[in-house]
């Protein structure tokens, strides 16, 4: 068993995406002789369309990520339909043999204290809610690896596998749905481990397309 941190790997981008986006927009109002070389035709062409909710346009530029996250948050992000995903397939994988090392890696949710809980009716210790998470995704691992054992495949064996349960997934969007995407996922009421994946998102981003990502995100 083996707990890892989520993270964030941007794979492909649009080369120069807010030129490509100012090319593809002036085309509507044909308004090409306004392009400056230092690209701040394309920032200010860029604001403008945000502002008055053209955002369509937006749609010619794309980004690629390959994000680690728990089972869970990925059961989110492929809600949002307008993107592209390949996910790590549980029917396919077979964490019990050497290739995944004959172990299975998990990502600890927030939130769980390493301080002992008490017993409400006696007052006695009982184990924290770290060590109850522990023992639960341990207790996961080895059923997973004893139905392995026993011939059960992994497609059947991963149906005691929980949300913890470490997965990687690429996704792709257009530049219009990753503003949709973190307009909704890094708000306050957004999971919090989902809101951390976005965030980290985000900070990528702004750097590759501070004009389409700084504004109304």
């Amino acid at each position: 068993m083996r707990i890892v941190k989520p993270s964030v790997e941007l794979i492909h981008c649009t080369p120069d995406p807010e030129r490509v986006i100012e090319r593809c927009g002036r085309v509507c109002y044909q308004s090409s002789h306004k392009v400056t070389e230092d690209g701040a035709s394309a920032i200010d062409l860029i604001g403008k369309l945000i502002h008055s909710g053209h955002e369509s346009v937006l749609e010619h530029a794309s980004a690629g990520f390959s994000i680690i996250s728990d089972r869970g948050v990925t059961h989110e992000l492929v809600r949002h339909r307008i993107a592209s995903f390949s996910q790590e397939s549980t029917r396919y994988c077979d964490y019990s043999n050497d290739r995944f090392g004959g172990e299975l890696q998990f990502i600890e949710p927030p939130g769980l204290t390493a301080e002992p809980c008490e017993d409400a009716f006696c007052g006695a210790p009982l184990p924290s809610l770290h060590e109850l998470w522990l023992k639960g995704i341990a207790m996961a691992e080895q059923t997973y690896k004893r139905l392995r054992q026993e011939g059960v495949p992994p497609q059947i064996a991963r149906s005691v596998l929980p949300n913890s349960l470490k997965s990687e997934i690429c996704m792709t969007a257009n530049f219009r749905e990753w503003r949709h995407f973190l307009r909704l996922r890094t708000s306050p009421k957004a999971h919090p481990q989902m809101r951390e994946i976005a965030e980290m998102i985000r900070d990528r981003l702004v750097v590759i397309s501070p004009a389409c990502f700084t504004e109304g995100v």
